[in-house]
């Protein structure tokens, strides 16, 4: 009788729930902490303090994605404190939460517990573990994620309150990055009425709307209480992004290799899928009616935008967890359906599964491939610490500085230094994002991060350039700022925006610059 009721509660779904969310949680921290691609893995680090301290996305730092990535992390700062482990803790609590959702979504469809918690298991392993901080691709696709687990709990539980939630998601997405959830949306809506009209019922039509008024409310409400411009919110946040957005497209170059060698393993998981589904509509023709049919059409979508959206980003492949993910919904669509040779079929894709979750672990999880790290030995290795007491638990190591990350800290150790002895209104220009925590000091830079590929903000020759300068040349004005520091090789960061008679340039390294403002220009 004990051991019956010790099996009942190590089997129960409220604990699976528990024990999934902490080995997701914990498999990402432990991850997370090994070695640094400076621009990615703080690309939330600063700007999160900023708006903690009351300086807000679009208002008082120009940015092109990562709005709700900001204001999250603000929040995990409030709460838990300023430090590496807090910035860990928010994409580890991500992980947690969108694998939770991945197990409850599975059993849904009465997927039986051990599977469900097997392949919610491989999905953490390659949701948010790879990159390991918060970063706006994850974060976009997993709330597009939720926007589409919302769709399947509105079908298979019958309640209303998961049509309010799926505009949410989406708009939560959107607010990460524009993308996926702007190709997502459109098919999304179509379905959603496309069923509404199938099943003559206009709840999901009508409760989707009210979701999407509350978060446009919300939003709208937002803004207004931050007094951030909408015109400059178009600017930056829609219409600049689309200048670069649609040149990624037009310069693409679409070989076999590129959309096809590259995902070929999603592929594999996704096509059995797509001919399963063409086989029951061949079948049977009401089965455009069924809810499982709109179910699958919603989980095609997703895997395309994101396979789409990878193709046309510049950073590593990150959504292999959409490998254990499709053959877990493949299983379920193979188990209700009668298909010969079910057990030799289900065999397979569990080994199959297990295979590209540990090739794909040891590529990106341990080899930190997202980061650059492929060909580093973290055993090199430094304490972050030695930098500041706010990275401990961090092992320090860069792709720059491979061999030698001690002096990557030296010369970060130096330049605090110069910059906590100077006591002038000063701007920092720099792609290590975590300056302005480390000195807790506000250094007003224009945008979240400095690269000129026109990744980061307008470059010259893009239309919006005499709008990101003017921009520029606001802050320093309405700040007063005496002194910029540059910390970059490339002086173009300053001298593409400012007139350079106003400028006196002073060069402490390579890699470290001031630049004084001659008061009579500003």
């Amino acid at each position: 009788m004990f051991l019956k009721k010790i099996t009942n509660f190590l089997t129960n779904d409220k604990f699976l729930l528990f024990i999934i969310f902490f080995i997701s949680f914990l498999l990402n921290k432990y991850y997370a902490n090994f070695g640094v691609f400076p621009i990615d893995t703080f690309f939330h680090f600063d700007s999160g303090f900023r708006v903690l301290n009351g300086e807000y996305p679009v208002k008082d730092f120009w940015v092109v994605s990562g709005i709700l990535v900001d204001y999250l992390e603000a929040f995990f700062f409030y709460i838990f404190g300023v430090s590496w482990k807090t910035h860990v803790f928010h994409s580890s609590f991500i992980n947690g939460i969108i694998t939770l959702a991945t197990f409850f979504v599975l059993r849904s469809f009465q997927f039986n517990k051990f599977f469900s918690f097997l392949y919610s298991f491989f999905f953490c392993v390659l949701a948010y573990p790879p990159s390991g901080t918060p970063f706006v691709d994850h974060h976009a696709a997993f709330f597009s994620l939720l926007g589409i687990y919302s769709f399947i709990l509105a079908l298979k539980k019958n309640k209303n309150f998961y049509w309010i939630l799926m505009p949410i998601f989406i708009g939560l997405s959107f607010f990460s990055k524009q993308v996926p959830s702007g190709y997502l949306v459109l098919p999304l809506g179509l379905i959603t009425v496309f069923y509404s009209i199938v099943k003559k019922d206009l709840n999901p039509i009508i409760y989707a709307f009210v979701g999407s008024l509350v978060f446009v409310f919300i939003v709208i409400l937002i803004g207004a209480i931050q007094e951030i411009s909408l015109n400059e919110f178009l600017i930056q946040y829609i219409y600049y992004p689309q200048t670069f957005g649609g040149n990624r497209l037009s310069n693409f170059s679409f070989t076999f290799n590129s959309v096809i060698v590259q995902y070929k393993f999603i592929y594999f998981a996704l096509v059995p899928l797509i001919f399963l589904n063409i086989y029951n509509l061949i079948i049977n023709k009401n089965y455009i009616k069924e809810k499982k049919f709109f179910i699958f059409l919603v989980i095609l979508f997703y895997s395309l935008s994101l396979i789409f959206h990878q193709m046309l980003t510049k950073n590593q492949i990150f959504i292999y967890f959409l490998c254990p993910l499709l053959l877990a919904f493949l299983k379920i669509y193979l188990s209700e359906d009668i298909v010969k040779f079910k057990t030799v079929s289900f065999l397979i894709i569990l080994v199959f599964a297990f295979f590209i979750t540990g090739k794909y672990h040891l590529r990106f999880n341990e080899g930190k491939k997202f980061h650059e790290l492929s060909s580093t030995n973290l055993n090199l290795s430094k304490k972050a610490s030695l930098i500041d007491k706010k990275f401990s638990g961090l092992k320090w190591i860069t792709p720059s500085f491979k061999d030698s990350p001690e002096i990557e800290i030296n010369f970060l150790n130096e330049t605090l230094k110069i910059l906590l002895e100077d006591s002038q209104k000063k701007m920092v220009l720099t792609n290590y994002l975590f300056f302005s925590t480390l000195m807790n000091e506000r250094l007003y830079a224009p945008s979240r991060s400095q690269t000129l590929d026109g990744m980061s903000f307008p470059i010259r020759g893009n239309k919006y350039y005499s709008e990101y300068k003017n921009y520029f040349l606001k802050i320093i004005k309405n700040n007063k700022i005496q002194v910029i520091y540059l910390i970059s090789s490339n002086d173009r960061f300053v001298y593409d925006y400012l007139d350079k008679t106003c400028i006196n340039k002073h060069s402490f390294t390579e890699r470290l610059k001031k630049f004084e403002l001659n008061k009579s220009c500003f």
